[in-house]
């Protein structure tokens, strides 16, 4: 077992997962918020749906900001133990990583490959709680929509 590669990638994903779910948490906050009156004070449907595209395009955005600054605290690992040579082949290569998706032609020395494998189930967990936290918000947003507007399906938990 390659202790160091283990300290390493666990270190990142416990402090990818706690920046992440940080952020999760203050847009939750922040943003549902006030959002979520404008929705509630629109009269008609077709003002309604303009201000919800928004604000999950809105999330999606920063939700997307939030995965780079990720990326780039893995790249900075890489490029700081010499993994790669440039700090752009890092960053391609965590991005990429994260996402699980292969490169060809940029691959790590074998000593650090742990460090990869570690950071593509931390890119899982990530996606993951981005994509629940996408359907939280589509939720939130639907409810008042379709009981405004009779919706069957409205208020069915």
């Amino acid at each position: 077992m390659d202790l160091p590669s283990w300290v390493v990638g666990l270190t990142l994903t416990v402090l990818t997962i706690a920046i992440h779910t940080t952020a999760v948490v203050f847009m939750a906050l922040g943003l549902e918020t006030r959002i979520r009156a404008r929705v509630d004070e629109r009269p008609a449907l077709r003002r309604a749906i303009p201000t919800v595209i928004m604000h999950i395009a809105t999330i999606a955005l920063m939700l997307t900001a939030l995965h780079g600054l990720e990326g780039v605290l893995w790249a900075l690992a890489y490029w700081w133990l010499g993994a790669l040579d440039s700090f752009g082949q890092a960053s391609v290569y965590a991005l990429s990583t994260m996402t699980t998706f292969e490169l060809p032609g940029l691959t790590l020395p074998p000593r650090f490959r742990m460090i990869s494998a570690l950071e593509a189930v931390n890119g899982v967990l990530l996606f993951g709680i981005s994509t629940a936290f996408l359907f939280a918000v589509i939720q939130v947003h639907w409810q008042p929509l379709s009981r405004r507007h009779g919706h069957p399906a409205a208020g069915r938990d």
